[in-house]
């Protein structure tokens, strides 16, 4: 709800990183690990801002933020076959209206 992230190990209760106030104090909606490329994850925030975390790029701050600023997001889902190597992903942002709105992410965020 402070827009605080943890990664933990399962063997662990304690988080092995923590970033606080990732999200300049908004509550995280959802938080999702790419299916193409294991250290990439993405964050909606409640203000419909998307960070996408590449921990081997940065593992301080996010390398990139993208603000929806159409409408209200109320989720998301990543797409993709990580199976394949073509590094297609893709997110489905949910919005208020009930509308969903898919966006391709760049190759360099997607390839494994």
């Amino acid at each position: 709800s402070d827009g605080s992230i943890r990664l933990h190990q399962m063997t662990s209760e304690y988080p092995l990183m923590q970033w606080n106030d990732s999200t300049n104090g908004q509550p995280i909606i959802a938080l999702q690990w790419a299916l193409t490329r294991p250290a990439v994850f993405f964050v909606l925030d409640a203000s419909s801002t998307i960070y996408i975390w590449d921990l081997l790029e940065n593992d301080l701050l996010p390398v990139a933020k993208q603000i929806i600023p159409s409408e209200k997001i109320v989720t998301m889902a990543l797409l993709g076959e990580p199976e394949k190597k073509n590094g297609l992903l893709g997110i489905a942002l949910a919005k208020e209206s009930g509308e969903i709105d898919i966006q391709y992410v760049k190759k360099k965020w997607a390839l494994p």
